[in-house]
């Protein structure tokens, strides 16, 4: 039996299809777990900040020391299963010139109000989210845009429960957002 050009290069062109969506569904499935292990930290950062306040900026390091390390982790763990690195030294890198961009926003240039700063990191990160989403898939957009919106909407209408709404809306959006992904 053989083949000619035209069929070959379909039969190819199937395979690498086939070989883009594996990529793409252990990619998301690394990323679910890492948006689920993010959201259950910063729920209980705003949750701190809600009950705590005086102790909401140990709490916030702590919530990104923990998110930071468990990132290396859970991405090694996911390596050494599927060959797909999620977080890698570019990833902190990247990670950490984008939090010093917004800390340079945030403490240096602009004097934000706790409820202000509970407004702007979230939808700060979800940029980064949606940008990414451009080229890794339709998932992170649709992430980023749902919690914005509703972080907007909260810091309007919350009032002084902004801090709980952002706990539901941001630490539950990521845990939402992750286990809607391990589907695809």
């Amino acid at each position: 039996m053989s083949i000619d050009r035209k069929q070959a290069a379909e039969a190819l062109s199937d395979i690498e299809a086939i070989a883009h969506r594996v990529r793409q569904s252990q990619f998301y499935r690394t990323s679910s777990l890492l948006l689920v292990m993010w959201g259950v930290l910063v729920a209980a950062g705003y949750v701190v900040s809600q009950f705590l306040p005086h102790r909401a900026g140990y709490a916030w390091v702590t919530v990104y020391v923990a998110g930071i390390v468990g990132s290396f982790v859970l991405s090694a763990f996911e390596y050494a299963r599927s060959r797909v690195r999620a977080f890698d030294s570019r990833m902190f890198a990247a990670f950490v010139l984008f939090v010093a961009f917004g800390l340079l926003w945030t403490l240096g240039m602009a004097h934000f109000t706790p409820r202000q700063l509970s407004a702007f990191w979230p939808t700060y990160f979800m940029l980064a989210y949606g940008i990414a989403g451009l080229w890794i898939g339709p998932a992170f957009v649709a992430i980023a845009l749902s919690i914005s919106a509703l972080t907007f909407a909260g810091y309007v209408w919350s009032g002084p429960w902004f801090d709980l709404w952002m706990a539901l809306v941001d630490g539950g959006g990521l845990i939402l957002g992750g286990l809607w992904m391990r589907r695809d």
